[in-house]
């Protein structure tokens, strides 16, 4: 008896869900936000880059984030903003500056939620910076982008 090749069709990951949890909205993403970004302005490293980004009134940006983490968590489609080309002109950012990032988000998401509900803002945030880091500093040389061995 000969069996048929199985082919397999192009396998595609499931769309994540909302997050449905009680305290979960978008009143308590902005509180997260908001927490977020004021210890990020107090950080000696990362105060500076975004205070050079950031002139003025804060509260765009925040309203924009608030935005990002809700369609990021509640599947809302509030955020309609490029998040790469915007950290592509960042120049004076390193990647060790995304471990800062991710330090004082994890703190944050472990004060404002549960601990399960603050890990799913955690691992979202982790492959989030796990993209930009790639996009920003992992670049393909010639060779490589070519085919040429």
């Amino acid at each position: 008896m000969t069996s048929k090749p199985v082919l397999l069709d192009r396998v595609r990951p499931v769309a994540e869900q909302p997050l449905v949890r009680p305290g979960v909205d978008r009143a308590s993403i902005g509180a997260l936000v908001r927490k977020f970004y004021s210890r990020v302005r107090k950080d000696e490293r990362l105060g500076p880059i975004f205070v050079r980004e950031i002139t003025g009134d804060w509260e765009p940006h925040l309203e924009k984030m608030t935005d990002f983490w809700s369609s990021v968590i509640l599947k809302t489609g509030d955020y309609h903003g490029r998040p790469v080309p915007a950290h592509l002109k960042l120049r004076d950012v390193t990647e060790a500056d995304f471990e800062i990032w991710l330090a004082l988000f994890r703190e944050t998401a472990a004060e404002l939620f549960a601990p399960e509900t603050a890990a799913v803002f955690v691992e979202r945030a982790e492959r989030i910076a796990a993209s930009l880091k790639l996009a920003m500093f992992f670049r393909l040389g010639p060779a490589a982008s070519s085919g040429a061995e």
